[in-house]
Parts: C-alpha cells; sequence; structure tokens
C-alpha cells in the first residue's frame, strides 16, 4: 500500500480484537523500523514491547498508582499548556473522542474512566514504550518521535493498528521497576497496538487536519 494512502487510512484505535501479533511480524516491523533516520545517526530509541503477562502485570501497577491518587512524574518536561490554537484543536480532539462514545461534556466521571482505559492500554495485546537516555533531552525526543512515526506506518503495512500514548509517560516508575531499566533511562511515551475492534464505537472517531495552506509556507 503507497504511504499515501496508508496516512489517509491511519487514525487512532482505542479497542483491539484479543488476537496477539505473531512473533515473526513483530520482528519483521521491528527490524524494519531500525531504519529511521537520526540526528547524526545516533539512533537513540530502546524499545520496549510488553505483552502477555508482562502487561498484565504493568496494568495492575498503573491501575494501583491511579486508584493512589498520585501525581504524574514523567522523565520529561510534560508541563507544556496549550494556549490559542493549539488549545482549540486539543478540545476538538477530546470532543471528537467522547462524542463518538456518547460522553457528554459535563460527565467527569466518565471522562475520567475513558482517560483510564490509556494505563489499560485498550485492552490491546501488546504496547510498546519509547525510551532513550535521559541527559539526550530534546535532541533524542526528536529521533523518538521520527521512530515511532515509522514504527506506526510499517504496521499499518502489516494490517496492525495502534493508537499513540503521552499518557504512558506520566507514571515512569513501574515501567522501570518491572522492567529492570536503568535510572537514566528515560520513558518518553507509549504505544498500545494490535488489531482492531472494527466493530467497537470508539474506533469511528476521526481528528480534523489543518489546510496546507496554514501549516506550510513556501519561499
Amino acid at each position: 500500500m503507497p504511504i499515501e494512502s496508508i496516512l489517509k487510512a491511519r487514525h487512532s484505535v482505542r479497542a483491539f480484537l484479543d488476537k496477539p501479533v505473531a512473533t515473526e511480524t513483530l520482528q519483521r516491523i521491528f527490524e524494519n523500523a531500525q531504519l529511521s533516520p537520526s540526528n547524526c545517526n545516533v539512533q537513540p530509541w530502546q524499545a520496549c514491547v510488553v505483552s502477555g503477562q508482562t502487561k498484565t502485570d504493568l496494568t495492575t501497577k498503573f491501575i494501583e498508582i491511579l486508584m493512589s491518587g498520585a501525581a504524574p512524574n514523567p522523565d520529561f518536561n510534560w508541563a507544556a499548556q496549550y494556549t490559542g490554537i493549539h488549545r482549540e484543536r486539543q478540545f476538538g480532539s477530546a470532543n471528537a473522542l467522547y462524542s463518538t462514545v456518547g460522553i457528554a461534556r459535563e460527565d467527569k466521571k466518565a471522562r475520567q474512566m475513558a482517560m483510564v482505559r490509556n494505563w489499560q492500554f485498550f485492552d490491546a495485546p501488546h504496547a510498546v514504550f519509547f525510551t532513550m537516555d535521559k541527559y539526550l533531552d530534546i535532541m533524542g525526543a526528536v529521533d523518538l518521535g521520527i521512530y515511532a512515526q515509522t514504527l506506526s506506518l510499517i504496521m499499518a503495512e502489516h494490517g496492525i493498528s495502534n493508537c499513540m500514548q503521552g499518557a504512558l509517560g506520566q507514571f515512569p516508575d513501574p515501567v522501570r521497576e518491572l522492567l529492570n531499566l536503568p535510572e537514566d533511562r528515560g520513558i518518553l511515551f507509549g504505544m498500545s497496538f494490535g488489531y482492531a475492534d472494527e466493530s467497537a464505537p470508539v474506533n469511528n472517531t476521526r481528528t480534523e487536519r489543518e489546510a496546507l495552506n496554514k501549516a506550510v509556507t513556501f519561499y
């Protein structure tokens, strides 16, 4: 499938079939993702793929933290608050999601429960945490973004859907503990992935993109 077709068809998926991706397919996808470009070819990404019992154990730990009322303590700066057009787009995205699943704006409890689904990986059979050495800061984050997009496109080529999740970087401690990662390794964000449940209403969510003349200037 041409890249243009994949980009036009791809969307974030938040409901998955109980159908793991074959091990050989996973290995092929992540092997091809190694071809991603990076600044000076430093290849800073360390991708941690969780499945099966490991994913279940992480879900349990995440829910325990959320139930305790603990505040997020991300390894990297997630403190930026959107303003102006960026905040409008953020609200538009949330409205598209909650309208699709019939959650009213004033129903804060239902919205909170929908948010919790992030740390349950939307019941996807797999998830990947994008990690890197903390000292790499913004340069490493740029490379991880490129890598994640490459991975997403390769997955789509194999009929595998995903959802990029900044939420998976908000509570790094249980990830670091369970996966035995060193302290100098930071968890930036994550992605849940698997085969989409096409019958789930939440997967009908679509967001808009700005017109070309609002995003690109040709000089």
